[in-house]
């Protein structure tokens, strides 16, 4: 895939409000299609604030980090990475296990 090209956004912008038609602002920053010329605008949009950043579903991690534990055939209760990192736990940390009336609770000894 080619590398993306570089495109001044504020110019872009400029020509798009300022009642350019498409045709010639596709020629003018040398867009070969209509799609491209319009996700280069929302770009530049998004980037001035002007337009909310759009979310794509892709990425590193998950937005929303599971708060189930997973146990095992083993007896093993599994809590997710993310979730020890979100609570700043650390491989060594011991806990003491109680039922309570909503449910159990891990205290941190």
């Amino acid at each position: 895939m080619p590398a993306k090209k570089k495109v001044d956004g504020d110019k872009l912008i400029k020509m798009a409000e300022s009642g350019k038609n498409q045709k010639e602002i596709m020629k003018a920053f040398k867009f070969n299609t209509a799609a491209q010329f319009k996700s280069y605008l929302l770009d530049a949009y998004m980037n001035a604030g002007k337009v909310p950043e759009v979310k794509t579903g892709r990425g590193k991690a998950k937005a929303n980090t599971s708060k189930e534990v997973v146990i095992r055939k083993t007896g093993s209760a599994v809590i997710s990475k993310a979730l020890i990192d979100e609570m700043g736990f650390k491989e060594g940390d011991k806990f003491v296990v109680r039922k309570t009336k909503s449910g159990i609770s891990l205290k941190q000894i």
